[in-house]
């Protein structure tokens, strides 16, 4: 199976690749957008900040590829964040896959948030043989609030999306490579499913 990690100068795209590798599966880092059009499954790593992510992704013309991709898609954390319509961090323009803006958390919310929280609410195969309520590792200060998509919810003061699903395209909030053992089985089930 080719796993394309699509680089943009955005992230924890080394971690990702060691979790693949983890896996017995290799992930091809690259902003190429033949391998990436041609690849079983893409991977949408991000951390950094959404204006700046934007326009790495505009440089490279990824911003037009990405919502063209037919493969399941999986974006991690500001790469779910920038799949969306907008974003308040840097009052970003974004992917527009997702039909909601990332809001930034109220002050009375120590941000970033960083660490375990718990997931729940899990809907959708990306879940398959994870509990309710289990804990997976977060970084952020901007989030997507409860939609329609949304597939997996996690408290900070308020509910809000930590997993979203539309069509071929998922995101995570949470950092699956770095969440142990259960952030592994979220990236088996992507591949698998």
């Amino acid at each position: 199976m080719k796993i394309a990690i699509i680089d943009y100068g955005a992230g924890n795209t080394q971690s990702v690749k060691y979790a693949l590798k983890r896996l017995g599966c290799k992930g091809v880092l690259t902003s190429d957008k033949e391998v990436i059009s041609s690849s079983d499954r893409v991977i949408f790593p991000g951390v950094g900040h959404a204006s700046s992510a934007m326009k790495k992704l505009e440089s490279k013309g990824l911003d037009l590829l990405i919502p063209e991709l037919k493969q399941p898609v999986l974006g991690i954390c500001l790469g779910m964040q920038l799949m969306c319509n907008f974003s308040e961090e840097g009052n970003t323009n974004c992917l527009k896959i997702f039909d909601s803006n990332v809001k930034r958390f109220d002050n009375s919310f120590k941000v970033p948030q960083i660490g375990w929280n718990t997931v729940f609410d899990l809907k959708t195969s990306l879940f398959n043989s994870i509990i309710e309520n289990e804990y997976m590792y977060l970084i952020h200060s901007y989030y997507v609030p409860l939609i329609t998509d949304t597939v997996a919810t996690s408290n900070y003061g308020i509910n809000y999306s930590t997993a979203i699903n539309k069509n071929n395209f998922t995101g995570v909030q949470f950092h699956p490579e770095k969440s142990g053992s259960k952030g592994e089985l979220v990236l088996k089930n992507f591949i698998n499913n």
